[in-house]
């Protein structure tokens, strides 16, 4: 079997102890980091134990983290893993940086139990098979009898049996959860032998109690290993029956008023209330309309205006939360006469004066804060000259102030009576008038008007005497508080604590036989409780497999860890159940995490119609049928507490009251059908038509009776009832769970039929069943007993069984017996398993092809029919065709049996993926739809009704569609619905690799798998075009990997993430060729394609794309310098050196000029209006040379370049006409640049800009002799990377550069550096001809410069005219221009602009010049100038290309805008604020380089973190997108720009080379 894993992304701030996640016993847990927090130093603590450790809740030990990624730097992809050894519920947490006080979050996962029956435990049974059935254990007589009871569970195919307590009960009430004795076994389990006798054998006939609790251990061992039926039994941790000896010896654990003095006031109201009762069941209040008989509203309203307005004013109950005025203002007088008074106060806020409660709730007995008092009150009067006037002033001020707040807590107290009797007379009603309710005849004292809330033993007496009674602390502490439940209460609150109003406000529903328990907070509190329960639950542990947490969630949170805990260290695979009524699937989980609650008891009763029951089916368990096949490696998702669905709780009137008879088959069959652990009560099975009520019965189950026919009063056999279908619906779903029908659909065929469909993922079986129920009483059945047909897709292999329930003969009334339970007996089942079709008395089958019509002939409400249904044979074959193909792209899955599929031969699916190039990959996952139509005519990106097209033609635009519907099974999005519909989309991916050479054999490959689709029925389709796709597209992305470098292959998801850019960016258009290469190139050789119908050999050589899908093909896809920016992220790290090759020396056959293309054009439509791309050229051969290794790399600079124009006037030349060496080519850009040059750009005017004016097209560069600095442009053009052209008529901009950058720009400056520095060591070697540049000036001199001497002029320069200095005299050096400096300690962006303020501009492009040339920089001014970018510039994702303080700053770019804003009409503002990708990668960069220059550890390991959280908010970027790319910009603060490239090639290269130099980092 595969190793499941499932993987839990930590978050940062993430608190998920709501949240639940629940793995299997044996499974692989997980923890990754999200990119928010792969920067951190976050350390991982749990409390699941290691090996051989016992678990211990408050004990931590943190996991270690290991990585993928080969570099230490690159901790994208940390993770660790904890091996579910065990079951229970195991906390984790996190702190982000390293800090155990600073929490970041934490959570719990909840580990299943393996439940074993039979013979040595050799069976599993699984969670979902489970059919469990309560008993009350007083009802099963004298424990010899219990097998044969027992026996009627077990021949109802139920393999779990809950026993109420079988501890000896309240001798008050009997109820089978009120305990009077934990330790002890009910003493009707060893009554004597005489029949239907309930009274306990003598004390000498008695076991002892541990041979009893032996008895016990031995009989549920044996049904376990001779029935294969498990057993469990209640916790009863909230309550004691009052009659306990325990609170004899310990009042302590309870709420008595001794320890909890709050509810004194609850206690009088309770005793008024009492005394009330007594008197209208003696008729006393008769004269008032109250008679002992409620009959009538008017009596209960009556009985309401008595209570609130002549009987509890009596009482004045308010007092126990008021003052004794006149004693607190004695106090007064006398503090403040002997002390000073002060002035009046003067503060801002008035003094607040508040009651302070009396803690032990006597009458009048609260207080205030006398230091308040004086403070606010001892106050100086003027004009008051004596002393007893003034504190008698202000003694009556504070009369009048403590008087309000009496007044204000007796209307408080006041509206807490109000409502209180509002609940008693609630209460009243459902009790003696409501329909639902017992409709009791009179008041007495066993069916009382109110019922008590506390109990005590000691005699009714007065309301005066129980007041004193409650003031004798002796006696006071034998009155108690009982138990109860709240309505819509908060479970995590203690309705008795002194923060509670519960019992003041009646708002308990109260159990008169039992006292609350008080735990207090800690063993230490009450040790003779936490001790006795503890007793108590390891027995209880030790005897039974499971548990059920009564009244769970008023169980204190921390009492039932504690005790659950302790009940797991004695049966580790404790099986824990638990019903929960928080009406919150938040607060659910909470218990469920906190406990390691298994499952939860759900009620099918609180369906209200079937549609809703139906739903609940639905909701309790099981994926949708169809949902996609997940691998063995997968996220941790969140999910709902597993169900224990029961169609009757103990707690339930019988559905037989509820609904009708007729529905008890249907829904018993609908709960058969979930995908969960169900359940029933004992009793609904022989149709006892009436609550079995916990307390109130005292007659026997009856027992088992092997022989047919009618049975004597008693006895139960398969005749019973619905015993034999009971056995069928249990047979079923027990099968269907380890058969592993997992998938489940539930529907509706008119008002009251359901139709549930259990289905095998593997075997694409199904079982249907249609269950026509009868919640309300059916009408005619002759006239109703019709319905519309049902289609079902497959072949209905067999009617597994048809029941219905029918009248009898026996028309005698229902009447209880008086010893034993008993049901109806008027009614009878028909049922018949395995009919064949024609016998059906219920239906008529209709073949159709691949489909089945069932046309129901007879099927009156009540009824229920199931079919076992298969594919048809061309969908069984469909399906183990696709599963082998599946096989071939590397996927584990098995036959429609269930064995593994094992490929038989090789195929050749390895051969033809093999054979693809990165450039056929870039065909098959990727090409937007422009690139698409330029190589496939008739293709596009395919479009989705309701949804729209897909981002990318290739498997990408699918696969970013699909995986978002895979993980939450969407099977109802539109991707789903147009698979469903028709073959159309498979087609299309197949149809567009064939028409293209490279990926040809894959298309037909992909033709022929996908030609089985149309053979499966429409449900199945998406999930196994999910496989195909998902196998394809995961095996197409490793092949690419493969063929990338190591640091790619032995990287993080991050660095493969990136990596695929080059891919994505990488490919071969028509439209946008590459220039010929010579064809004297030595190999590699370029790839070439020929010609299917000239057989001539075409060169096939990628471009980089600038962006998708703007910048994508024809003249537009190809930039030079986003080319060569580009491509060391994207080609060189990772590898693609030949195809790098191909591009730089294509790129060297185009110069003219000494400049290399903006626009490519081919070559021959090329554009020469940027200074810039001949420098990233250079560059991009420095960085091939570097990173080739200089000894291979080098080789490069001899290759033959074929010059298109070998002179600026040369008209394009042909391949191979004009070869020079690569480092000719490269010295004549040097040269001409050093030499100076000037010309016009070819067809000058509207034909190549429309937008341009005249001297725009004017174009020079040069190099300064002075500086060394390479300048170049006019304030007409703009030719380095920020290029927008103004084109708005309205605002006034059209023509005007937005950022001309005239001059010598910085990053221009930095390049010409690290070029010239390069240049001269590869001189020094004899690895390049030049020694430098010369030429001759005017006068014939002759001016020549070493490499050695460009670059010291540079170096000597560069800071002196670039750098602002904090100080104004510049440290030595002031600047020129002091006016125009905005910013200190910042390098300009330009010198010798032709607007001067523009040099002096915050702009990113110095960080470029950090990187390429860092030794042009001081580290410490560096240093600060990178901070200042990094406050002023740096935004989510990328940094501003203008400092935000500038006048033309204006970070939101749209480009359709067409206002009259000068600043932003139609784009004008592209470089003038929104946030740019590419520029990040280089400040990242920068900022790596200086911290290593500065040489502080401390700096340098906070930079290397900073580097990671600002690249993991890339990574998410890249996560999200569903081009898989990064943009190339965002507008203000990281806000999405819609006119943006979603995806752009240097955006992704340059994060990439971040990355690269990250994991350089020693």
């Amino acid at each position: 079997m595969q190793r499941q894993v499932r993987v839990l992304c930590l978050n940062d701030n993430d608190n998920r102890e709501s949240t639940l996640y629940r793995l299997q016993n044996g499974m692989t847990l997980r923890f990754t980091l999200s990119t928010a927090l792969a920067a951190h130093d976050v350390r991982l603590t749990t409390n699941h134990p290691r090996e051989h450790e016992q678990f211990d809740r408050n004990v931590f030990h943190e996991l270690e983290w290991n990585s993928t990624g080969a570099s230490r730097h690159d901790n994208f992809d940390r993770f660790a893993e904890i091996q579910c050894s065990r079951p229970g519920s195991f906390r984790y947490c996190y702190y982000a940086n390293g800090n155990r006080n600073d929490l970041t979050g934490s959570g719990y996962v909840v580990v299943d139990p393996e439940l074993r029956v039979g013979v040595d435990d050799g069976q599993l049974l699984p969670l979902d098979c489970i059919q469990c059935q309560t008993v009350l254990s007083k009802c099963l007589g004298p424990f010899r009898e219990w097998r044969q009871r027992l026996q009627v569970a077990c021949e109802c195919g139920y393999n779990m049996i809950h026993f109420t307590p079988i501890q000896q009960l309240s001798g008050e009430s009997d109820s089978s959860y009120s305990i009077r004795n934990h330790q002890v076994v009910n003493p009707l389990f060893a009554v004597a032998a005489s029949a239907g006798s309930s009274t306990p054998a003598s004390a000498s006939a008695l076991a002892s109690a541990s041979a009893e609790w032996r008895r016990v251990k031995e009989f549920v061992a044996e049904m376990k290993r001779d029935w294969n039926v498990m057993s469990i039994t209640d916790l009863v941790l909230n309550h004691i029956a009052n009659d306990s000896p325990f609170f004899e010896k310990c009042p302590q654990a309870g709420y008595n008023l001794v320890n909890s003095p709050h509810l004194k006031p609850a206690f009088i109201l309770d005793r008024v209330l009492w005394y009330f009762t007594l008197q209208v069941a003696g008729g006393n209040y008769m004269a008032r309309g109250i008679p002992p008989s409620i009959t009538d509203e008017c009596h209960l309203s009556d009985a309401r205006y008595y209570l609130l307005n002549d009987l509890l004013p009596q009482y004045k109950i308010e007092e126990f939360y008021q003052m004794n005025v006149d004693a607190i203002l004695g106090e007064f007088v006398k503090r403040a006469s002997a002390s000073v008074a002060s002035d009046e106060h003067t503060g801002s806020q008035p003094i607040q004066l508040g009651i302070i409660q009396d803690p032990q709730y006597r009458r009048v007995q609260c207080t205030v804060d006398m230091e308040l008092v004086l403070n606010k009150f001892n106050r100086k009067i003027p004009g008051l000259e004596s002393e007893e006037q003034r504190i008698g002033q202000q003694k009556e001020r504070l009369r009048h102030e403590l008087n309000c707040l009496n007044g204000q807590k007796r209307d408080e107290i006041n509206h807490h009576l109000q409502c209180a009797i509002d609940a008693c007379i609630a209460s009243a009603r459902w009790h003696f008038l409501a329909p639902d309710g017992p409709e009791f005849d009179m008041v007495t004292t066993e069916t009382p008007f109110v019922w008590n809330y506390f109990y005590h033993k000691f005699p009714d007496t007065s309301v005066e005497e129980d007041e004193a009674l409650m003031n004798d602390p002796d006696r006071a502490v034998f009155i108690m508080a009982h138990n109860g439940w709240v309505m819509d209460y908060d479970p995590l609150r203690n309705f008795a604590d002194p923060d509670s109003n519960v019992f003041i406000r009646r708002e308990l529903t109260v159990w008169g036989d039992s006292c609350k328990l008080r735990y207090g907070d800690k063993p230490d509190d009450c040790p003779p409780l936490w001790n006795y329960m503890l007793e108590y639950t390891l027995q209880t542990a030790d005897l039974f497999d499971g548990v059920r947490l009564d009244n769970c969630h008023s169980t204190p949170m921390h009492v039932a860890e504690y005790l659950i805990d302790a009940a797991r260290r004695v049966k580790p695979h404790l099986y824990v159940i638990a019903e929960l009524f928080t009406r919150n699937e938040g607060k659910d989980n909470m218990f469920v995490n906190r406990l390691g609650i298994n499952s939860l008891i759900r009620e099918a009763l609180n369906a209200w119609d079937s549609h809703e029951q139906g739903r609940l089916v639905h909701h309790y368990g099981g994926d949708p049928v169809g949902a996609f096949f997940l691998p063995p490696v997968r996220p941790l998702m969140p999910c709902r507490a597993h169900a224990l669905f029961f169609d009757m709780t103990h707690d339930n009137r019988s559905p037989i009251e509820v609904r009708t008879v007729w529905d008890v088959l249907p829904s018993c069959a609908i709960i058969s059908m979930a995908c969960c652990a169900i359940g029933s009560n004992r009793g609904l099975d022989e149709l006892v038509p009436h609550h079995i009520h916990v307390a109130e019965e005292s007659r026997k189950y009856p027992s088992w009776s092997s022989k047919s026919g009618p049975q004597s009063e008693g006895r139960t056999n398969e005749e019973t009832g619905i015993v034999a279908v009971r056995r069928v619906f249990n047979r079923l779903h027990y099968e269907l769970g380890r058969a592993g029908f997992s998938q489940v659909l539930v529907d509706k065929l008119g008002k009251e039929t359901i139709i549930v469909t259990r289905h095998s993922p593997v075997s694409h079986q199904s079982v249907v069943l249609v269950a026509r129920t009868a919640f309300q009483m059916p009408g005619d059945f002759g006239s109703n007993r019709h319905l519309r047909p049902l289609q079902i897709e497959g072949v209905i292999e067999e009617i597994l069984f048809e029941t219905c329930l029918n009248p009898t003969d026996d028309t005698q009334p229902f009447v209880r017996h008086p010893t034993f339970l008993n049901g109806l007996r008027d009614f009878g089942l028909e049922l018949h398993e395995n009919p064949y079709p024609a016998e059906s008395q219920f239906v008529c089958l209709h073949r159709e092809d691949d489909k089945t019509e069932v046309e129901f002939i007879d099927f009156p409400p009540g009824s229920v029919i199931a079919f076992r249904v298969s594919l048809a044979a061309p969908a069984r074959a469909a399906s183990l065709a696709l599963r082998r193909s599946c096989v071939q792209l590397g996927l584990r899955t098995r036959s429609l049996s269930g064995n593994d599929i094992q490929t038989e031969k090789p195929t050749d699916l390895k051969s033809i993926v093999a054979r693809l190039s990165l450039a056929d990959l870039n065909k098959v996952l990727y090409c937007c739809g422009s690139e698409e139509h330029d190589e496939n005519p008739g293709f596009g990106c395919y479009e989705i009704p309701q949804y729209g097209k897909l981002v990318y033609c290739g498997l990408q635009g699918i696969m970013s569609v699909l995986e978002n519907i895979r993980a939450s099974n969407d099977l109802g999005h539109p991707l789903c619905d147009n698979l469903r519909q028709g073959p159309w989309l498979p087609q299309y991916i197949g149809n567009r690799l064939i028409s293209q050479h490279g990926t040809r054999d894959l298309g037909r490959w992909i033709l022929v798998a996908v030609e089985q689709l149309d053979h499966l029925p429409r449900y199945l389709v998406p999930c196994y075009f999910d496989a195909l796709v998902t196998g394809a597209y995961s095996m197409l992305i490793d092949l690419a990997r493969q063929h990338m470098s190591p640091f790619v292959c032995d990287g993080s998801s991050f660095v493969h993430a990136l990596a695929l850019g080059s891919v994505q960016m990488c490919g071969v258009l028509r439209s946008a060729p590459l220039p010929s290469l010579s064809p004297h190139l030595e190999p590699p050789l370029p790839p070439v394609l020929i010609n299917g119908e000239t057989s001539k050999k075409l060169q096939y050589c990628v471009t980089i794309a600038a962006g998708l899908p703007h910048f994508s093909s024809g003249i537009m896809r190809s930039w030079g310098r986003d080319t060569f920016i580009s491509m060391r992220g994207l080609m060189l790290v990772t590898g693609r050196f030949d195809e790098a090759r191909f591009i730089l020396l294509a790129y060297g056959g185009c110069l003219r000029h000494g400049l290399i293309p903006n626009l490519l054009g081919a070559g021959t439509t090329a554009r020469f209006n940027c200074r810039d791309a001949v420098w990233w050229w250079l560059r991009s051969i420095q960085e091939y040379c570097v990173l080739k290794g200089n000894t291979h790399g080098t080789k490069l600079l001899m290759d033959p370049v074929s010059r298109l124009y070998p002179d600026d006037d040369s008209p394009p030349l042909r391949p191979g006409a004009c070869d020079q060496p690569l480092e000719t080519v490269m010295q004549e850009a040097l040269q001409r640049h050093f030499e100076g040059v000037q010309f016009r750009e070819r067809c000058a005017g509207p034909d190549v800009d429309v937008n341009m004016t005249d001297l725009g097209f004017n174009n020079s560069v040069g190099v300064d002799e002075q500086t060394g600095f390479v300048f170049g442009g006019n304030s007409h053009n703009c030719g380095t990377w920020m290029d927008n052209m103004g084109s708005s008529e309205k605002a006034g901009n059209r023509g005007v550069p937005a950022t001309p950058r005239d001059g010598s720009a910085v990053e221009l400056v930095g390049l010409c550096k690290a070029v010239v520095t390069w240049l001269g060591e590869l001189h020094a070697t004899g690895s390049y001809s030049f020694a430098g540049v010369r030429k001759t000036i005017g006068d014939g001199q002759v001016v020549e410069w070493t490499w050695s001497d460009w670059a010291s002029k540079i170096q000597a320069n560069f800071e002196t005219h670039f750098w602002i200095d904090s100080s104004p005299d510049g440290a030595g050096h002031p600047d020129p221009n002091p006016k125009m400096i905005n910013r200190r300690d910042i390098y300009k962006d330009t010198v010798g602009s032709s607007h001067v303020w523009s040099d002096y501009q915050l702009r990113p492009n110095f960080v470029i010049a950090m990187v390429v040339a860092p030794e042009l920089f001081t580290p410490e001014r560096a240093w600060k100038a990178l901070a200042i970018v990094e406050k002023e510039l740096l935004g989510p994702l990328g940094l501003k290309t203008l400092d935000p303080s500038d006048l033309n700053y204006n970070g939101d770019y749209q480009n359709s805008d067409d206002s009259s804003d000068y600043k932003r009409a139609k784009g004008f503002n592209y470089h003038q604020g929104p946030e740019w990708l590419w520029p990040v990668g280089f400040f990242l960069r920068a900022k790596l380089i200086f911290a290593c220059r500065i040489g502080d550890e401390k700096i340098f390991n906070n930079t290397v973190h900073f580097v990671q959280r600002a690249l993991a908010r890339h990574y998410d970027a890249l996560k999200a997108s569903p081009w898989k790319g990064l943009p190339e910009l965002t507008n203000s603060n990281g806000s999405f720009c819609n006119d943006s490239c979603p995806t752009q090639a240097w955006s992704i290269s340059c994060i990439m080379d971040a990355l690269f130099d990250l994991s350089q980092m020693a």
